[in-house]
């Protein structure tokens, strides 16, 4: 059989891969589903439930012992596996809306923009937050603020901080945040950059809505403990409810009613 020509070459090559890529949302749900449960594999690993007889913060980072590099490296590395494990999920949303609209872009001309460097600057925000955290939580130890539980041992701290979260629930920037990650078809029509470099800064733009809706929820870790699987699962769960249900502002105000009640009651108590 004689060798195709080049031409006649990559048209057969693109006509084998237009079945896979109509299959786009499905394959970029089963890769956010795969990481997601990757990341949830990781934090069970590393808050004991995997093993026996283990403690959650002994298996986190030392909890009494002067941190060094090592033990800020791998903090990082389990805030980047936490934040990976809350956000996607929330993420699943704009980023299969994304390779629905790059595939129809794609088809009419442009080269096809790879969801994947999307969700790379998507992740590279939420990576930037953790190292933030991770200085938080270096500065809680180092002040001997923290429980073994790795929650914060000062009910008065403790109380500013669900307090602040509540009180953020109210502010024009949340709500500014919030409208763009409910509804982010326009965002994608209005601010399309092609290639894979446009998709990135794309990626990284989104992240910073999500980051400005979300950061302070992410500070209420340091309340019910950094390592408690059942609070970061509430707080995943509340940040995907206010973002696919009609009327997320409504339950964002509500919640942040409801944590400025329970800060004051706390940092009152403390």
């Amino acid at each position: 059989m004689l060798p195709l020509p080049d031409s006649d070459a990559g048209t057969a090559r693109a006509d084998a891969l237009t079945p896979w890529l109509k299959r786009d949302r499905l394959l970029v749900s089963l890769g956010l589903v795969g990481l997601v449960a990757l990341a949830w594999l990781d934090l069970l690993r590393r808050a004991g439930a995997l093993s026996p007889g283990s403690l959650g913060h002994e298996m986190a980072m030392p909890r009494t012992a002067p941190w060094g590099t090592a033990d800020g490296a791998a903090t990082a590395i389990m805030w980047a596996v936490m934040m990976a494990a809350m956000m996607l999920p929330s993420a699943a949303p704009v980023l299969l809306l994304f390779s629905t609209v790059n595939r129809k872009r794609g088809a009419q001309g442009p080269p096809a923009v790879p969801t994947a460097m999307f969700l790379l600057g998507y992740l590279l925000v939420w990576g930037g937050f953790s190292l933030l955290a991770t200085a938080a939580q270096w500065g809680l130890h180092a002040l001997m603020l923290l429980s073994p539980g790795l929650a914060i041992a000062s009910p008065l701290l403790g109380g500013l901080i669900l307090g602040a979260a509540g009180a953020y629930q109210f502010t024009p920037l949340k709500k500014a945040c919030l409208v763009h990650c409910q509804s982010p078809l326009d965002f994608l029509l209005t601010r399309w950059r092609e290639g894979a470099g446009g998709a990135l800064r794309m990626g990284l733009r989104h992240g910073a809505y999500c980051l400005g809706c979300c950061w302070v929820l992410m500070a209420l870790l340091f309340v019910g403990g950094v390592m408690n699987l059942t609070w970061i699962a509430l707080i995943a769960g509340f940040v995907l409810l206010e973002k696919v249900v009609a009327r997320g502002m409504l339950v964002s105000r509500l919640a942040g009613s409801l944590l400025l009640v329970w800060g004051v009651t706390l940092a009152w108590r403390g």
